[in-house]
Parts: structure tokens; C-alpha cells; sequence
């Protein structure tokens, strides 16, 4: 994981000052549901409740696009990024979407 990247999901930090902005960073990955997830889905939908296996599937997605993200910002040279979000969507109906946005930005101390 790279920590050295300080992510938020607000405006500004703190007891910092933006110094530079390096503009919008994003990551994106696309992950297809296996057959045996769906058809235990299915089943799950029918009495209700958390489908486990969905929810790792997202869980690990958002990790996985939040750190492409930061490596982008990284390789802008960019130590924080403001602003973050998630969006999500299906594609075909059998592949889940997870995109991390925000905007890379380069943070000092307020002295």
C-alpha cells in the first residue's frame, strides 16, 4: 500500500496550505462476478440479507482503485490528494466498475 500519499475527502487539510495542484488523478479497475457468486447471489436474494461475496468483491475493488490513484498522484509528484470520491457502475451486467477520483495536490504546514 502507499501510505506516503495522504488521501481526503475534504477541500483542504487542517493546518496545511495547497502549494500546487496537479489536477484531477483518478483510478480505475473492472472486475467480472464468477458464476458461482451469482448463482449464490441469486439465492440470497430470494430471503434477504448481506451477499458476502459481493461485498469483498466492492471492498477489494475500492482498495485496489484507491491505490492507482496514488500512484498516479505519485507520479505526478503530487503528497495528497483532496476531494476524493467513488463511483461505481455495471457493465453488462456481469462486471463491476469502481473508479477513485479526487484531485492531486502537492501540501505544506502552515507555519
Amino acid at each position: 500500500m502507499n501510505d506516503s500519499i495522504l488521501v481526503v475527502t475534504t477541500n483542504d487539510v487542517p493546518g496545511y496550505e495547497v502549494v500546487k495542484v496537479y489536477g484531477e488523478v483518478f483510478g480505475v479497475l473492472v472486475r467480472s462476478r464468477n458464476l458461482l457468486s451469482n448463482i449464490g447471489a441469486g439465492f440470497k436474494s430470494l430471503v434477504g440479507g448481506e451477499i458476502g461475496a459481493y461485498t469483498k468483491l466492492l471492498s477489494d475493488s475500492r482498495i485496489e482503485a484507491t491505490e492507482r490513484m496514488k500512484k498516479a498522484a505519485t507520479e505526478k509528484g503530487a503528497n495528497a490528494i483532496l476531494m476524493m470520491r467513488f463511483d461505481t457502475g455495471d457493465i453488462g451486467g456481469s462486471m463491476n466498475e469502481v473508479a477513485a477520483y479526487g484531485t492531486a495536490v502537492t501540501i505544506r504546514p502552515i507555519k
